[in-house]
Parts: C-alpha cells; structure tokens; sequence
C-alpha cells in the first residue's frame, strides 16, 4: 500500500523504468529534450495512477534532471509546477521533486545568477505553499531568500529596491512562517529559525527608530516607528524554550539569544531583566570558567545594571543574593558599589563620584549619560530609604542636605517613591517637615499593646518558673 495516497500499489513499473529512463537520457544527450520528457511524462502517469512510489518518484527526478542538464530553466519550473498540481500525485514523489530542486540551489547561484535563482525560489514557494508535509522544505527556502533580502539591503545593486524595502522583506518573510508548530523540523533548527526571526525584527525596528530620530518625527515619551517589530520581537522571544538552551550542546545558540535579549532590555530601559539575562549568559559553564575575560565582564554587567534597577523586593533579593556571592569579591569595585547599596547607610553624591567616578565613567555602561544619571537617581533613592528608616520626622532642609539636592528636587523625588509606595511620609510645607511615620488608629495602638503585654506576661511566667525551680533545688540541699 502507498502511504502517500493510502491505495494499493495496483502495478509494479520497474521494468519500464528501467527500459524507458535510459533512452529518455539518450535522446536528451542527443538535443532531443522535449522527446525524452514525452516519453518520461507518459509513462510517469501510468507510475501514479498504479500508486506505484518508487517508479514515480524515479521518473519526476529524471525530468527535472535532465531538464537541469540542459539548462532548461523555464521547462524545469514549469515542470515542478505540473508534476506537483498532477490528480492523485504522490506526496513523497513531490517531496523528493522538491528536495532534489533544492539541491541545486546553491549551484544555480554560482554559476547561472541571481535571476535563475530567484525564479525557482519562488517555484518552489509557490509548489510548497498550503502543504503540510513541505512545511520544513519551504521553511529553508523561505530563509535563504530573506537572507538574499538581506543581502540587498547591504549591498545594493541599481535594480534593487531602496535598502529600508530590503531588510524589512526580509524580515515579513520569516515572520510569516510559524516554525513552532512544525513537528518536522528538528528542535535545535527550529530555535535557529525563531533566533533569525527576532535578528531581523531587532534590525528593522532599530533602522526605523533611526529614521524617526533623523526625521525629528519621534516626541518625546511617544512610541518610536519601530515599536510594532519590538512588540513582535518579545513574542518572538517568548516561542524560545529556556530550558532547552541550558542544554551544553546549545551554548552557541543561548549567548545569541541572550544578547538579543540584553538589546531588547537595554532599548526599554528595562534594567533588572538585563541584569537576569547577564546573570544566564554568567551561569553559562564556558563563560564562568573564563574569569578575566567574558565571565568577569559579564559580572560586572549583573552588577551595574542590578544597581540601575528601581528598588523592589525581586531588585533587593537578587542585589543581596549576588553580594552574597564569592565570585564578586574578585572585582573590588563592583564589590564595593554592591556594598554600598545593601549597607543601610547614606551614599553621598559626591563621595561617590570620587570614588568610583573616574573607574565608572570610563566603562561601556556608564559613559552613557542617561545610565549615570538613573544611578544618581538610584542612590537618591536609597538614601531617602534609609533616612524613613532611622527618622521619625526631618526638616525638608535637613533631608536636602542629607540627598545633596535642591528642595524641588528633594521634594519631587520623595513624591515618587511614595507614589510607587516604597516608604510612607508626608510634607508639612509651612512648617518645611517631613514626617515618616503613618499615624496609627486606635485599633493598631490597642493591638500593640496586647501583643506587647502578652510578650511581658510571658517573660514574667518564665521568670517565675525559674525562681521556683531555683528554690526547690536550695530546699533539697538544705535537707
């Protein structure tokens, strides 16, 4: 039985296969293409309508190699238009059309154009197109010719499109193909693909963010022209399975991803997930071991873009968790900046400046203006944290002098972080206080009480105990 059609094999045609192939080779030798081909055609409708695969997927091979040979390039698209659009055609004879086709892909490149290339490119997209079975098959083709877009946009020729119409092509084209749900495509080839996909999106949607900045049409606050691929790019990083990156043989494919990852992060100012993906690419084994050159970089970026993060509980626990760790004691001044952010002390402005200024200010992160400033913003932030924890009350001058800023300044940020409810206070304008401590209802005052009363009742029934036990051991001496 076929397992292309699911109908018994009703004749065997080997024998006229193997009669009429050989002088169909003759005849093609002889410049007698189309004669061959006829001879080939009829015989290869027999094939199929008696189901027989073997004998059908020899004949459609031959057509197309013999067309090949000849340099025939319209026949042999037009060939693996018909053969494939034929009744009853077998699926595995068309897949092996298709795969021997796209055997000569490369070749045809080389030595025929970029013409002849494109032409049965797109043939075998159009046979692929809707088929199941060719879903992988038309995956690859369809990859090769976003990478010919790709090309484009690089070098442009006088017949190509504008470069910006190249790579976002290119880029539509993979983005259409769903790779996830091919269960015929290896796993370790489809998270290639998925990580083609997200390469392409992150280059369309930083030429367009580009093209809005130059043109002066992106405001301030507003989306940038790119930020659809960005969105597509996150749904896209999404399909990538984790785990399966963690996987040795996949160490290439996971810095790839990651570094994408740390792009997207960096470009949405999204600074503890930055921190999260160093913190992968540093737990990678060939990356750890190499502790003066990418592991130690890569540690240092946990930790600069760690202290970059706004305070929360996930920021805290992973800043307390990698001071923790004794990897980091091997770079003193990251150390000591981790130091500095878990000690519940004031970090003056300027004191900092002076101390890890000039050693900062000189590496890739912080040379970007924007990243300095956050970190000032980030210290300000602690140290208004650990003024609400030892103040009850302060003077607004008090506290301007303490954050070294201006009393607008030191005003606008209290404000934020008690909108983002990171500690409690409130400002007395006229008598220029601020207060950092809520002021409790009667019930919180009474549960208090009882709870500290409890705790005294306690102590004084164990105190009793005590001094019992300690008079009936002097009572029995005493006896």
């Amino acid at each position: 039985m076929s397992e292309a059609t699911g109908k018994l094999q009703q004749k065997d045609y080997t024998p006229q296969v193997d009669q009429v192939i050989p002088q169909a080779t003759a005849l093609a030798k002889a410049g007698k293409l189309q004669d061959a081909l006829d001879k080939l055609f009829v015989l290869e409708k027999q094939a199929r309508n008696g189901s027989d695969l073997k004998s059908t997927t020899r004949l459609v091979k031959t057509i197309l190699e013999l067309e090949y040979d000849a340099r025939d390039y319209a026949q042999l698209n037009s060939s693996i238009n018909a053969l494939s659009k034929k009744h009853g055609q077998l699926k595995d004879a068309i897949q092996a059309m298709v795969e021997l086709a796209m055997s000569w892909l490369d070749e045809i490149k080389q030595r025929d154009g970029v013409e002849r290339w494109l032409e049965l490119v797109e043939t075998l997209r159009t046979v692929t197109e809707g088929k199941l079975f060719l879903e992988t098959p038309r995956a690859r083709v369809t990859l090769s010719l976003a990478h010919h877009h790709e090309a484009l946009y690089k070098n442009p020729t006088s017949k190509s499109p504008p470069p910006r119409d190249s790579l976002i092509t290119a880029s539509e084209l993979l983005s259409d193909l769903q790779v996830e749900t091919y269960s015929s495509m290896e796993r370790v080839e489809k998270t290639k693909f998925i990580l083609e996909q997200m390469r392409l999106l992150l280059e369309v949607a930083r030429l367009k963010d580009e093209d809005d900045a130059t043109t002066g049409k992106g405001e301030k606050g507003s989306l940038g022209a790119g930020e659809p691929e960005w969105v597509k790019f996150r749904v896209q990083s999404r399909k990538v399975n984790e785990q399966f990156l963690k996987e040795p043989e996949n160490e290439v494919i996971k810095l790839q991803f990651y570094d994408m990852m740390v792009q997207y992060g960096l470009r949405h100012h999204a600074y503890l997930d930055v921190a999260k993906y160093y913190h992968k690419v540093w737990e990678t084994p060939s990356i750890k071991e190499d502790t003066n050159g990418k592991g130690k970089t890569a540690l240092e970026h946990i930790v600069y873009y760690v202290a970059l993060s706004p305070h929360d509980n996930e920021q805290s626990d992973m800043m307390h968790r990698l001071f923790a760790d004794p990897a980091l004691e091997k770079v003193e001044v990251q150390y000591n900046l981790i130091k500095s952010f878990t000690t519940n002390e004031l970090m003056r402005w300027p004191g900092i400046v002076d101390v890890f200024g000039p050693f900062l200010r000189e590496t890739e992160v912080f040379a970007n203006d924007k990243h300095w400033e956050d970190l000032h913003t980030r210290v300000i932030e602690h140290n208004v944290r650990v003024i609400a924890k030892y103040y009850t009350r302060i003077t607004l001058a008090r506290l301007t002098a303490l954050l070294d800023l201006t009393p607008q300044q030191a005003e606008e940020t209290l404000c934020r972080l008690v909108v983002a409810g990171t500690v409690w206070a409130r400002i007395d304008r006229p008598a220029g206080i601020v207060n950092f401590r809520n002021k409790r209802s009667a019930e919180d005052v009474m549960n208090d009480w009882s709870s500290d009363m409890q705790k005294l009742l306690g102590l004084v029934e164990k105190t009793w105990m005590g001094v019992n036990a300690a008079q009936a051991a002097q009572s029995r001496i005493k006896a």
